[in-house]
């Protein structure tokens, strides 16, 4: 195995952890000794006001950001790897759902779904079997329409489909309901948060909404450049 060789997903207990994370934007320090663990199986969220660094977090848990200290994501720090060592690496363990699904409107779902598969280098027919599997999981009707068609709260769910597609040790997800009015907002985050257990993989969401903030095992707050626990009660 190489310097930074990929652990074996059966041995991984923690999905992603950060290591006194420094990182700043023009002399603005966004965090300063920075710490999170999230073991598989459980859920995070965190909440702070805009500005304070939510999104940055997904991307440094993408390696899209490199900061100072340690992004371990399935055991392997991110932070050392080259370019493409990352890029296998996050095809391997790291799925993501966006604020608007970031989807392809014109396929289906299951053809969405089966896409992030298919680049990962699954065979095509084992992939469409298991993409139609989780679309039906998840509650999504209708797979076999143009994904365009779909209300907000299907196409969410597509897009969770797709990020569990390759069976990631860690699943991100950023302002996964934002663009949803409440009755889908609720129904997407109800299942969302059922995920770590469901399919055994850590949950890190960021979120300016309470309601779905408190659904997760664990609430963080970011501020001054820190995470700090934050009562759910």
């Amino acid at each position: 195995m190489g310097k930074h060789a990929v652990p074996s997903v059966a041995r991984v207990s923690t999905a992603l952890e950060f290591g006194s994370l420094h990182y700043s934007i023009d002399d603005r320090a966004l965090f300063e000794d920075l710490e999170l663990r999230l073991p598989v199986g459980e859920s995070v969220a965190v909440m702070g006001p805009s500005g304070s660094g939510k999104s940055t977090l997904i991307s440094c848990a993408l390696g899209l950001v490199t900061p100072q200290g340690a992004v371990r994501v399935a055991g392997a720090d991110i932070t050392r790897m080259k370019r493409r060592e990352l890029a296998r690496h996050r095809g391997a363990h790291t799925g993501v759902v966006f604020q608007f699904g970031e989807l392809l409107p014109e396929l289906t779902p299951v053809e969405n779904v089966a896409l992030a598969g298919l680049l990962a280098g699954a065979a095509r027919r084992d992939v469409y079997e298991q993409a139609e599997k989780l679309l039906a999981e998840l509650g999504v009707p209708g797979a076999d329409r143009p994904t365009g068609t779909l209300s907000g709260g299907e196409r969410q769910r597509t897009a969770v489909a797709r990020a569990l597609i390759n069976k990631p040790t860690l699943l991100l997800a950023d302002e996964p309901t934002g663009a949803l009015d409440d009755t889908n907002r609720n129904g997407v985050a109800d299942m969302l948060f059922q995920v770590p257990s469901r399919w055994e993989c850590g949950l890190l969401v960021v979120t300016h909404d309470e309601q779905v903030a408190r659904r997760a095992d664990r609430v963080l707050h970011l501020a001054d450049g820190r995470l700090q626990a934050r009562s759910t009660a």
